[in-house]
C-alpha cells in the first residue's frame, strides 16, 4: 500500500429512509435523520438532519420538508445529494492530510435494481467520490454485527430499517435467498397513527407516534402483565379541539400486529426456499436480528415463537450496517468476493 493510499479518505454511508450514518476513517462522524428542509422557490437547503426534523410541521408555505429516501431507495436524488453534501462537509476536519476526493461505500437494499444502483453511484461521483462501492444492506449488517459470512455456513439476517425490512440467507459471502420487504419502521409509525385515529378519534403527528413506538412500543400483547400507559395529546377528530388521552403498550402491539405478521410470513417464506444444508446451519445459529426496528420490545420473542428458531439481537443495531460497510472498505482484498459485482471500474 502506498503512502498516498494509506492517507486516502474513506467514507462509509448508510443512507437509510429514516436515518443517515456516515463513518469517516474509522469513526462515526454523522448520525442524523434523513430529512431536509428546502426553500420552495430557490431550492436552497435551509436545514438537514436534526435541525430539519425540528422544523417538521412548523415550516412556512415558502418551505417544505423532504425525505430523500423512500422504501429504502433514493426517491429524490437532488435532495439526497444536497443532504449528503451538507453532511460530508460537516465531517470534522481532524485528519493530517485531507484529499479532495475519497473512496466511498454505500449500503443498498438487496433487491435494488441495476438502474437504482447505477443512479446511486452517479450521485456519489457528483459528490467527488473517487471510487464507489455498493454493498447489500443485510451483508453489511451481518459483518457489522460480527458474523463471519465468508465461511461456507448459512446465516439468516433480518434487518428492520425505516423503509424496508431486509431478509437474507447468506453463505460464503453471497446472498442465497433475499427479500426487501416494504414493511418497516416508517410503516409501524403510520400503523400507530391510524390505530389511534380509529380507536380514539384522535389525530396525532409522526413525532407523537414515534414517541409511542420507542417508549411503550411492543410486538406482543401481554394479558397477564399490567399494561404500561403514557399520555399523549392530539386533535380530536370530531370537534377539531386539542385533546389528551392515555395509551397502553397493548394498544401499540395491536396496531403493529398486521405489519409484524407480514414480516413473519416473509421470514418463513425465505426459510422454505433455503437449501437443506444451509437450513441445517440456520437451525443451529438462528436468526440475526438488527436495524432500528429490532429495538421494538418483544420482537425477538415473537419471531422466535413464529419460526421456532433462536433469535440473536445484535449490539448497536442502528450502527450495524454502516460499521459493516466500513469494515469492508478497510479490507477490500478480504471482502472482494462480496463486491465483485459492485466494483466501479
Amino acid at each position: 500500500m502506498s503512502l498516498l493510499n494509506f492517507y486516502e479518505d474513506k467514507i462509509a454511508i448508510d443512507l437509510g429512509t429514516s436515518n443517515t450514518l456516515i463513518t469517516h476513517n474509522g469513526k462515526i462522524a454523522i448520525n442524523h435523520p434523513s430529512i431536509v428542509a428546502i426553500h420552495r422557490l430557490s431550492g436552497k437547503i435551509l436545514a438537514c438532519g436534526r435541525e430539519a426534523l425540528a422544523m417538521r410541521g412548523k415550516v412556512s408555505k415558502n418551505s417544505k420538508i423532504v425525505s430523500p429516501c423512500k422504501d429504502g431507495v433514493i426517491a429524490n436524488f437532488d435532495a439526497a445529494e444536497k443532504m449528503l453534501s451538507t453532511f460530508i462537509h460537516a465531517i470534522p476536519k481532524g485528519a493530517i492530510f485531507k484529499s479532495t476526493s475519497y473512496h466511498m461505500i454505500i449500503a443498498v437494499p438487496c433487491e435494488s435494481t441495476s438502474v437504482e444502483r447505477r443512479a446511486v453511484k452517479e450521485s456519489a461521483k457528483r459528490l467527488k467520490a473517487k471510487k464507489v462501492y455498493l454493498i447489500p444492506e443485510p451483508i453489511a449488517a451481518a459483518i457489522g454485527g460480527g458474523l463471519d459470512i465468508l465461511q461456507p455456513k448459512g446465516h439468516l439476517i433480518v434487518d428492520i430499517g425505516g423503509g424496508t425490512t431486509e431478509i437474507a440467507v447468506v453463505s460464503y459471502g453471497a446472498i442465497i435467498r433475499g427479500k426487501s420487504l416494504k414493511v418497516a419502521g416508517n410503516l409501524f409509525t403510520n400503523d400507530i397513527i391510524n390505530y389511534i385515529r380509529e380507536q380514539y378519534n384522535l389525530v396525532i403527528g409522526e413525532s407523537t407516534a414515534e414517541h409511542l413506538k420507542t417508549t411503550i412500543g411492543s410486538a406482543m400483547t401481554a394479558p397477564k402483565i399490567k399494561p404500561r400507559y403514557t399520555t399523549i395529546q392530539g386533535r380530536e377528530l370530531q370537534t377539531g379541539l386539542p385533546k389528551e388521552i392515555k395509551v397502553s403498550d397493548n394498544d401499540i402491539a395491536k396496531s403493529l400486529d398486521k405489519s409484524l405478521t407480514q414480516i413473519e410470513k416473509s421470514v418463513l417464506d425465505i426459510l422454505s426456499e433455503t437449501p437443506p444444508e444451509i437450513a441445517a446451519d440456520i437451525y443451529q445459529s438462528g436468526i440475526y436480528l438488527t436495524g432500528g426496528g429490532s429495538l421494538l420490545k418483544a420482537l425477538d420473542d415473537r419471531l422466535s415463537k413464529s419460526t421456532d428458531l433462536p433469535v440473536c439481537l445484535g449490539d448497536n443495531p442502528l450502527e450495524a450496517v454502516v460499521k459493516g460497510s466500513e469494515a469492508v472498505l478497510k479490507n477490500l482484498n478480504k471482502y472482494k468476493i462480496i463486491l465483485r459485482e459492485n466494483i466501479e471500474d
